[in-house]
């Protein structure tokens, strides 16, 4: 079983990393575990050319890096292999992608994060995931 957990630093992504991690059936021989984040890109072109590529790319490496973090110490403690990857653009455009390109099975996540909005009962991005993949998708309290 290939699995994805959609990674944004938050308690709920420690939550989601913790859950994979108690579940051995999740973690058979031949199983892949993948931790995965999509950042939103920076919009304003004019801010992106008073900063320069390189500080815009820094920027993206060190937020997707400690949104990554949380998941990645969980699962090391544990001593689970996993895969750990990020892209920017659209977090739930960007995580079917990854499910699809991957051979994803199951998608896991928080049930909120760190985004500004929040729904009543989940997470936008959680709830857009769910929208927009065909894919099992556990959702994490």
């Amino acid at each position: 079983m290939n699995i994805l957990i959609a990674a944004d630093g938050s308690t709920y992504t420690i939550k989601a990393a913790e859950y994979v991690a108690s579940k051995p059936e999740f973690l058979q021989a031949g199983s892949q575990l993948h931790v995965f984040h999509a950042e939103p890109p920076i919009t304003s072109n004019r801010a992106k050319a008073v900063l320069g590529a390189a500080t815009v790319d820094n920027y993206y490496k060190t937020e997707c890096e400690a949104a990554l973090a949380p998941a990645e110490n969980v699962l090391r403690e544990k001593n689970i292999a996993f895969h750990s990857a990020y892209a920017i653009g659209a977090i739930p455009e960007e995580i079917q992608k990854y499910a699809e390109k991957h051979s994803v099975d199951l998608i896991v996540m928080g049930s909120h994060g760190h985004t500004a909005l929040r729904n009543l009962v989940l997470g936008s991005n959680a709830t857009k995931v769910l929208a927009l993949t065909t894919l099992p998708v556990l959702i994490v309290r």
